[in-house]
């Protein structure tokens, strides 16, 4: 497989290389801005998850490329991990879970609160959509949290959130806080992807709410809220963000998107500093990742062609015995013995 595959098979991925993002996300907060004018009268902002930087590669250079002076935006960005520095953009490591990481952002800010917030960020998924979805409502809950803390009134609130039978209750968890709450899916987000956006605007706490990073998360009670029916039930309001003569994010596009553009392979724009399967890769380039070792015996129904067409010495048989296990389970297993050496 060819170094431009991937670019055939992903137009944003390559789209992403060409115009110096850090990843194909970017586009995902492009076209989100160009459905809601996010950027409208912006000048403080939090990007929180922030790694590898290119949500704020784009509030970078749509907020600053465009004000009359740079130095009145601030940007500051968020994540446990290391992340490349960029131009205009502030840089903690820390934990959006604690106090001290909102007092630092704040800081920055000379006591002010936050124009925007937006999180990106997704837990490792693990295939379980029912699991991915919860792990995912916990953190962006965790980043609802300590966007209460940073958030002006009236400001908004961006977060990637997955899709599933309990997004009435993020919904109506939003709601709480903001007027307005809209599920949002970008063009450049793969179909085939329970991913979305919440766009959240106009925050507007209830009265008498004071920011506190103990609340719990979830309600112990929330299947309640999962289970309401007629009026009391809530209608998530879903817009589909982008044109729609844009790229098709699940399509295989040609290399040459058109005559004017000639295809030209290039290197991501800022590799991982220090990803968690560094290790995995060396090992894989140097043959030294351990592989299965699996053993399969199948027996045949037939003399005449059963140990020539297997390769199964006449001497040897294969036997089964049943193993019960304490939790009543039983796993029946084959074993290969030789009548000669048992």
């Amino acid at each position: 497989m060819g170094r431009s595959s991937k670019d055939k098979r992903d137009v944003y991925y390559r789209l992403a290389k060409e115009e110096g993002w850090r990843a194909r996300s970017a586009f995902k907060l492009l076209q989100i801005n160009e459905e809601f004018g996010l950027f409208k009268d912006v000048k403080k902002v939090v990007d929180l998850c922030a790694a590898p930087g290119s949500w704020s590669q784009v509030l970078s250079r749509k907020l600053r490329g465009n004000a009359e002076d740079p130095d009145d935006i601030k940007i500051v960005a968020v994540d446990l991990q290391a992340m490349a520095p960029l131009p205009g953009v502030i840089q903690i490591q820390g934990d959006i879970t604690k106090v001290s990481t909102a007092e630092e952002i704040i800081s920055y800010f000379k006591g002010e609160n936050a124009d925007l917030v937006v999180c990106d960020g997704a837990p490792d998924v693990t295939g379980l959509h029912d699991l991915d979805e919860y792990i995912q409502a916990q953190l962006l809950l965790a980043a609802l949290n300590i966007t209460t803390h940073l958030l002006k009134k009236g400001g908004t609130f961006v977060a990637k959130i997955f899709r599933g039978k309990d997004v009435t209750l993020l919904f109506a968890q939003l709601k709480i806080f903001f007027n307005n709450v809209t599920i949002a899916k970008p063009r450049s987000s793969r179909n085939s992807s329970i991913e979305a956006f919440a766009v959240c605007q106009g925050y507007n706490p209830p009265d008498g709410y004071v920011p506190n990073m103990m609340n719990p998360l979830l309600d112990l009670q929330y299947d309640d809220f999962t289970q309401l029916t007629g009026v009391n039930r809530f209608i998530v309001p879903f817009v589909a963000c982008g044109d729609l003569s844009a790229y098709d994010s699940d399509k295989t596009y040609s290399l040459q998107l058109n005559e004017d553009h000639v295809y030209e392979y290039r290197q991501p724009t800022q590799v991982p500093i220090d990803p968690p399967y560094k290790e995995a890769v060396q090992l894989k380039r140097e043959n030294k990742l351990a592989q299965p070792q699996t053993q399969m015996f199948a027996p045949s129904t037939s003399k005449e062609c059963g140990s020539s067409a297997m390769n199964i010495d006449s001497e040897q048989t294969l036997s089964a015995e049943t193993v019960t296990a304490q939790n009543n389970f039983s796993l029946e297993t084959l074993t290969l013995t030789n009548p000669e050496n048992p």
